[in-house]
């Protein structure tokens, strides 16, 4: 399975814009700009899809485990924090809010924690990037 994305970027980095889709079409030319990563503007950022997409996985990631336990949940509600500092992503912070009939607060956190390493976003954080380039 692959699944794609695209960005378009038009300028400088600092009045540049750009826009990102994706091939389900759920992002569809979507804004981006210097303003909208690192200032306050209109648009979404790079980071904030890496939030989202590791809060996604995350969650269905503890869903699993709870099934597997032998648990079903009633609600999984999580935040994904990113924390860039200058040009670095030094940490995500997931916090995970659960309504779990029958789980001890103790179960729920050991779930969480083989979630946190175990979720293919957590996992692909630490994979070999590759790039080729096509000049026109």
């Amino acid at each position: 399975m692959k699944r794609k994305a695209t960005a378009h970027w038009e300028g400088d980095l600092k009045a540049g814009k750009g826009n990102l889709s994706t091939q389900s079409t759920v992002l569809n030319k979507s804004q981006y700009s210097f303003k909208t990563r690192f200032e306050d503007g209109i648009g979404t950022n790079p980071e904030e899809l890496l939030a989202a997409a590791h809060a996604g996985c995350f969650t269905m990631a503890v869903s699993n485990i709870l099934g597997q336990a032998g648990f079903n949940a009633t609600a999984l509600d999580t935040e994904a924090t990113v924390t860039l500092e200058g040009l670095d992503i030094t940490g995500v912070h997931l916090t995970i809010k659960g309504k779990i009939p029958n789980i001890s607060a103790d179960k729920f956190t050991e779930i969480t924690k083989g979630a946190e390493q175990g979720c293919i976003i957590s996992k692909a954080l630490r994979v070999p990037i590759t790039s080729e380039a096509v000049l026109l």
